[in-house]
């Protein structure tokens, strides 16, 4: 049952954001003397533009709030409170209606993009260990899968982090149980005491989702500390709607925070990832020395724009939960269809079943082909050994019949 999220009218959508617009800082009249900030600039933006009135999401663009700080916990900077609350609503439809949270239980932000939200995870367990256990850098290591994304490492790189990447079997892409234990022993022998472990709702490649009971089972039996991220950015979208009995969300007491990417499957203009973590995690990257920012800065990226939350916020109030599940449904089908194609012909692939990501061996797919259909590579080189096909909105089945028909046509030949 749905607590926040709901389908909202067009009018009722529009007169929810002026509402929300009216309530901030308006920079074409208000004698606002302190703010590094504007409206766009409007030799180039012009912002009488008659079809403004009609598009609430081009009028926040144009308007330009900042959305500096994190607005679930504390104060924030009151000349953009009423986009901020657009923004709180947001956070507490996913958290709540998607993600399975109490209310109130949650902080979280709209981030530039899926990767800050991987690195602000890291970032807030390494400083919870480094100020809570008083750990040294070298003694907190992260652990994640040989399939996890890139923004780990780069995480780890930038927070001078020591990561470990678990082996995952190749045709099944699951972690590899016994080589996790081994991996967890050594890293004890080697003083390690705190574990930052990030696990995968749908990799970026193979759409593949780790259990994190694999992890936790594992991390306790040896009676380490650690701390669970779920890096959702491509699967947040999807799997706890096509998987209705998942309980990878926070009514699991063991994971502390997601990511999700809303500029992937729902649409929404790229800068849109997104960040929730439980209460009581997010003070640890508090940055006291950011006084001039009300309420201070909780998040990596600082200023970020205001219009991206509306973006959001449209989206889902736009599809509403029903319509969404409706979508995410006829992408399971259109998946469906072309595995059931690929079968028939003998060719071998990778799917996880509640994802809309079809991973084949590249050995089946010429690269003409590959080429022609825009699919991607693991690897960019003479060892890539799987493309991918994502069944995103604009994917229809006749394009995948037409695909099929081609590869049919090679095989034969």
């Amino acid at each position: 049952m749905m607590i926040y999220w709901k389908k909202l009218t067009q009018e009722e959508r529009k007169n929810r954001i002026e509402k929300a617009l009216e309530e901030n800082v308006n920079f074409s009249k208000d004698a606002t003397l302190g703010y590094p900030a504007s409206k766009l600039d409007g030799k180039v933006f012009y912002d009488d533009a008659p079809f403004l009135k009609d598009a609430p999401t081009l009028q926040t663009y144009v308007a330009n709030p900042n959305h500096i700080g994190c607005h679930t916990l504390g104060t924030s900077e009151s000349a953009f409170k009423g986009t901020q609350e657009i923004e709180r609503e947001v956070i507490e439809v996913l958290a709540v209606d998607v993600f399975k949270a109490q209310a109130n239980s949650i902080d979280g932000y709209i981030s530039p993009g899926g990767t800050e939200a991987n690195i602000q995870a890291i970032w807030m367990y390494r400083n919870y260990f480094m100020y809570r256990r008083e750990a040294k850098l070298d003694e907190i290591v992260i652990l994640a899968s040989e399939d996890t994304h890139y923004s780990i490492p780069k995480g780890a790189n930038v927070l001078m982090l020591d990561l470990v990447k678990v082996p995952v079997s190749f045709e099944n892409r699951e972690i590899e149980k016994a080589a996790l234990e081994d991996i967890i022993v050594k890293a004890k022998e080697n003083g390690k005491k705190y574990f930052i472990i990030v696990a995968n709702m749908g990799t970026t490649m193979f759409g593949s989702v780790d259990n994190p009971d694999d992890y936790t089972t594992l991390l306790e039996k040896h009676e380490v500390e650690y701390k669970l991220h779920i890096d959702g950015a491509y699967g947040g979208f999807v799997y706890p709607f096509s998987n209705q009995k998942s309980t990878i969300n926070f009514s699991n007491p063991k994971i502390s925070s997601i990511t999700i990417d809303a500029h992937k499957m729902l649409q929404s203009p790229y800068g849109t990832g997104v960040f929730i973590c439980r209460k009581g995690l997010i003070e640890n990257v508090l940055t006291k020395e950011a006084q001039y920012v009300e309420g201070m800065d909780l998040t990596l990226c600082g200023s970020r724009s205001g219009a991206n939350a509306v973006a959001v916020w449209m989206i889902l109030f736009t599809y509403g939960p029903y319509g969404w599940f409706e979508k995410i449904s006829v992408l399971q089908m259109r998946t469906l269809f072309l595995c059931n194609e690929l079968d028939q012909l003998g060719i071998k692939y990778f799917r996880e079943p509640f994802m809309n990501i079809v991973t084949i061996h590249s050995e089946f797919i010429p690269r003409e082909i590959a080429k022609k259909y825009d699919l991607v590579p693991e690897q960019h080189n003479e060892n890539n050994k799987w493309y991918k096909i994502v069944l995103m909105d604009h994917v229809e089945v006749d394009h995948l019949t037409t695909f099929i028909n081609e590869l049919k046509a090679t095989i034969n030949a």
